[in-house]
């Protein structure tokens, strides 16, 4: 599974190195198990080692789950084995396939009974950075999770080395473990200008499975650039991302690419993904990769090590890097390259939608009306926000577009809205027929009913 896109566009080899949970030492990236129709995943209990302290868990055999990389136009085709004590579905978030593959139980899929298994197959015609996660319950908050690439057919960006960099928050297998900064659920902790996704005590943050005191160790040589694919794949934390004394060039949210705009610190809701581009500039030393939970407690690392500096101490594992504070990427900022192909004037249809507390439009799942729409419409999503909580809202089996002042705003799968009258909108275009879930990424609001079902009917 080479990462080095210069040999790939023929400017010179090296070697790849690309980090995902279950690497060896040196970076070189887990790839997820073959059979003979493809890649296979088995959901089972399993235990990781978090710096040393074993515990219990489940997962696809690591945490994160082997990364599954391919080419766009090829057909993802997956087995899920289910070594669980329970039923299990695997949602291919970010991609748009066929409505039966889309892995949800109730809507689009019966789960998959223990000892049984599935096989997912579709072609996957857009390239990106995605995710593949169980769809049951807090299955995801356990661990069954990893990454999924879509490379494109031709590559456009030069870089040495590529990281993806799944961030996650965590307490299975922890109970009674201490606190490592979250703040206690219950009551509204929230000052009115916080910027908070949720309010769950969570022990442990965690970059690619590995806590603050074992960090994953991003490797340069001086003058390289690197290209990371930043997921936040947690069940109940937003986080801001930065990398001390470098700059970000956002090239690709949710894996859909934007006009190149270089910006100190990345905010990732649930759901969200945001490729970056890092020049190397500096001469050697190692540099803290910080990962802040909004809202609350709670600190994540990696560490960016330059070739050289093998002796040089990586930094005090709570040193927080001023580009936190610098400038943050804003849906704004980012023009698309790639706009959805939706017409002027007035959408065929539009959904104003209140999201309060965890209701969409006053309703709990699954207690609530269907959406629908009609396939061909061009739909317009609005969304006001009356909770003190921030809420990423994930749309199953399309992308759609986030109005901006440009006209030409992200094309995305997974949009924060703000707290206390925070106001977002987007369009899409039904053409994926089916029922598709549309849902708050917290997983915590998502079981308390904070879902509503996009359906396609007649016109």
């Amino acid at each position: 599974m080479p990462a080095t896109r210069r040999q790939f566009l023929g400017l010179g080899a090296a070697a790849g190195l690309s980090l995902v949970a279950g690497c060896s030492g040196d970076g070189r990236p887990a790839a997820a198990p073959s059979s003979p129709g493809g890649p296979r995943l088995t959901a089972v209990p399993m235990r990781m080692d978090l710096a040393g302290r074993e515990i219990p868990t489940w997962g696809y055999g690591t945490v994160p789950g082997p990364e599954i990389r391919l080419r766009a136009g090829d057909v993802l085709r997956v087995r899920l084995d289910n070594g669980l004590p329970e039923g299990t579905t695997v949602h291919w978030h970010g991609l748009a396939p066929p409505n039966g593959m889309d892995g949800v139980p109730g809507v689009t899929q019966a789960p998959v009974a223990p000892g049984a298994g599935f096989t997912y197959e579709f072609e996957t015609p857009v390239a990106g950075s995605f995710m593949y996660h169980a769809h049951v319950g807090m299955q995801l908050d356990r661990g069954l999770y990893g990454p999924l690439v879509v490379e494109p057919r031709t590559e456009e960006l030069a870089y040495d080395h590529e990281y993806t960099l799944m961030l996650d928050d965590w307490r299975d297998g922890l109970e009674g473990h201490a606190d490592h900064g979250s703040s206690p659920p219950g009551g509204d902790p929230d000052p009115v200008d916080a910027v908070s996704f949720g309010g769950r005590a969570y022990p442990l943050l965690l970059v690619n499975g590995r806590p603050p005191d074992d960090p994953p160790v991003l490797r340069a040589r001086p003058g390289d650039r690197l290209r990371l694919r930043v997921m936040n794949v947690a069940a109940d934390t937003g986080f801001r991302f930065a990398v001390a004394g470098h700059r970000l060039t956002v090239t690709h949210t949710d894996g859909m690419p934007v006009e190149p705009v270089t910006v100190d610190a990345l905010r990732l809701g649930m759901g969200e993904r945001y490729d970056v581009l890092v020049e190397a500039a500096h001469p050697g030393g190692v540099w803290q990769v910080g990962v802040q939970a909004e809202g609350r407690g709670g600190w994540g690392r990696a560490v960016l090590r330059y070739t050289g500096s093998e002796t040089s101490s990586a930094p005090a594992v709570a040193e927080r890097p001023a580009e936190l504070d610098g400038r943050l990427v804003t849906y704004p900022d980012l023009v698309s390259r790639e706009p959805l192909a939706v017409p002027t004037g007035t959408p065929d249809r539009e959904y104003d939608l209140e999201l309060s507390g965890t209701q969409i439009g006053g309703q709990s799942h699954p207690d609530a009306d269907p959406l629908p729409v009609v396939e061909g419409e061009w739909v317009r999503v609005t969304m006001r926000n009356t909770s003190a909580k921030w809420h990423p809202m994930h749309l199953h089996g399309h992308h759609f577009q986030v109005r901006t002042p440009s006209g030409r705003g992200p094309v995305k799968d997974t949009v924060a809205v703000p707290s206390r009258g925070g106001v977002v909108s987007f369009d899409f275009l039904a053409g994926n027929p089916g029922d598709w879930l549309f849902h708050c990424h917290n997983h915590h609001h998502m079981e308390d009913g904070m879902v509503r079902v996009v359906r396609y009917g007649p016109a």
